[in-house]
């Protein structure tokens, strides 16, 4: 019987599965009731609820970026909250086309239960991206 990953082993699977490109995967680390915010998306839903859900906007990410994403200077911080852990960390992000670069920041206060990620708040730096992506940032859903 294998041991269940702790919170801060979970946000690491989601962090190496992201950067290795393997979005076809990701899914299996969230609950089936999971809740992702993106606090600061200018575009798309802020809110997404349930695997289902996450397992579709993974798989449109991982079809469509033309961005590889290599993580860097992450720190992951214990809360009092033996289910909750605050990461940062650095994307040095790539466009496959341009060849561009720039470093984009990140923050997630990430919830594991079980082993699963059962909430996160994530704050990324979606101007950076949209610069990179040569894409203006729009409102986002509500």
């Amino acid at each position: 019987m294998s041991e269940t990953r702790s919170p801060r082993e979970v946000f690491h699977a989601l962090l190496d599965g992201i950067t290795a490109g393997r979005f076809a995967e990701l899914d299996g680390l969230y609950a089936e009731d999971a809740v992702v915010e993106m606090v600061f998306a200018p575009v798309g839903p802020r809110r997404v609820e349930g695997r289902a859900a996450l397992r579709e906007r993974f798989l449109a990410v991982g079809e469509h970026s033309p961005l590889e994403l290599a993580a860097r200077d992450v720190v992951v911080r214990a809360t009092d909250d033996p289910e909750v852990v605050v990461a940062e960390w650095d994307y040095r992000a790539r466009h496959r086309t341009t060849g561009r670069e720039l470093t984009v920041a990140n923050l997630q206060v990430l919830r594991a239960r079980d082993g699963l990620v059962v909430h996160s708040r994530d704050f990324h730096d979606h101007a950076a991206l949209a610069d990179l992506l040569g894409t203006p940032p729009q409102p986002a859903a509500e």
